[in-house]
C-alpha cells in the first residue's frame, strides 16, 4: 500500500522560508516522477514542482520558479520542498504525489500559511 506523508508546514512570515517533506513508503522516488502540489482556499489543487525519478530534472509552476526548489534523497525515499521568498499567495495545504498524480496516493498534505 501506497502512502506519502507530508510535514513540515507552518506559520510564517512574508519572506521568509520552510522546508516541507513528503515521505514515501510502498513506493520508491527513485522510480516514479514525484510531484509537489498545493491547493489555496476556495480554488483547485494545483501543481507547484517535480523531479524525475533520478533526482536530475525539476519542473516548476511559473509563480513559484527561482523561489521553490524540489529535491529528493533515495535512501530516506523522502522528497523535499524548499521554499523560499514566500508570499501570502503561497498559503494552502501542500501535498506530494507521482506525476501524473494517482488519485489513491493523496495524503493529508501540510498546511502552509504565509502572513503579510
Amino acid at each position: 500500500q501506497v502512502q506519502l506523508v507530508e510535514s513540515g508546514g507552518g506559520l510564517v512570515q512574508a519572506g521568509g522560508s520552510l522546508r516541507l517533506s513528503c515521505v514515501a513508503s510502498g513506493l520508491s522516488v527513485s522510480m516514479f516522477v514525484i510531484a509537489c502540489f498545493r491547493q489555496a482556499p476556495g480554488k483547485e489543487r494545483e501543481f507547484v514542482g517535480s523531479i524525475s525519478w533520478n533526482g536530475i530534472t525539476t519542473y516548476y509552476a511559473d509563480s513559484v520558479a527561482g523561489r521553490f526548489t524540489v529535491s529528493r534523497d533515495g535512501v530516506e525515499n523522502t522528497v523535499y520542498l524548499q521554499m523560499n521568498s514566500l508570499k501570502p499567495e503561497d498559503t494552502g495545504i501542500y501535498y506530494c504525489n507521482k506525476y501524473p498524480p494517482q488519485t489513491s496516493y493523496w495524503g493529508q498534505g501540510t498546511q502552509v500559511t504565509v502572513s503579510s
